[in-house]
């Protein structure tokens, strides 16, 4: 039985790494994707044509080197192995690629490998795989672009009523529809209490979604220790970045990435453990 539970989750951890070498191409390219329609869209509110470029989506064009743009052939794209193979650089012009890319298609070949490892291959095990790569993108996005797009936290909030609808989770319907419900307006009140109180916006709307979207996964109990974790670990990581000088322009430290990483930890972990460990 370990063995046979063994091997589905190294099937699942390869696969991971598939999905990992892809998740690469869509934190980089659905910012730029999405910054293109905002710009058409500006046009058109002006009464523009909305300007001409090459096509470009997930899919197009090809990937290539940024620095010599290179086209990357297919087996400079194997995840991990070409990266290790190549010695981290552009087979062209030498250029260094971002140790960013293995990791990425490591760690979500992790969290899948645990995810069938946990689950089985079952619905619900590859429900918990694409609720992993979901928090994967939004947590690289918004520290790369400050963005939590649409297109991403509002189907996962869908996906997270929908597997509680048909029992895939431990968490009924009635938990999940209220942890949208709770997560997104309490959030949505802090913004507006401290907007009220600074003049300032102190987060964006993804980050309500997000966190309903959470809430949606794991029912409206698990909020206080999810939100309570990425509270704790982003005033660390934010005063050391701080103190490092490693804060962006104004300062601030997107709190998505917190927010996704005590997903994933009350994903493997429970969410009750967050509790456990700060003493509560």
């Amino acid at each position: 039985m370990i063995v046979s539970a063994g091997f589905d989750a190294a099937i699942g951890g390869a696969f991971g790494l598939l999905v990992g070498s892809f998740l690469n191409v869509v934190i980089y390219r659905l910012p730029k994707i999405l910054e293109r329609q905002w710009a058409d869209e500006c046009a058109g509110l002006a009464g523009k044509e909305p300007e001409e470029q090459p096509e470009f989506n997930l899919t197009r064009p090809r990937s290539r080197c940024r620095q010599c743009s290179h086209m990357i052939r297919w087996y400079e794209n194997i995840p991990v192995l070409s990266y290790l193979a190549l010695r981290g650089k552009c087979s062209a012009c030498g250029t260094p690629i971002g140790l960013r890319y293995p990791l990425v298609e490591l760690t979500t070949a992790g969290l899948f490998g645990m995810s069938v490892w946990q689950w089985g291959v079952t619905p619900a095990g590859a429900a918990w795989c694409g609720f992993c790569a979901a928090i994967v993108a939004l947590a690289l996005i918004d520290w790369d672009t400050t963005l939590l797009p649409d297109d991403i936290t509002l189907p996962l909030v869908w996906a997270g009523l929908i597997v509680a609808a048909l029992h895939w989770t431990d968490v009924t319907l009635a938990q999940a529809v209220w942890g949208a419900v709770v997560g997104y307006l309490s959030l949505w009140i802090v913004y507006k209490a401290f907007k009220l109180v600074t003049g300032k916006e102190g987060m964006g709307y993804g980050d309500f979604k997000l966190f309903a979207a959470l809430g949606a996964w794991f029912g409206w109990q698990a909020l206080v220790p999810i939100i309570l974790m990425a509270s704790v670990i982003g005033a660390v990581i934010g005063i050391a970045m701080k103190f490092s000088s490693g804060l962006r322009e104004g300062g601030y430290v997107p709190f998505g990435p917190f927010l996704a990483g005590a997903g994933l930890t009350a994903m493997i972990f429970g969410p009750q453990s967050i509790l456990r460990v700060v003493g509560l």
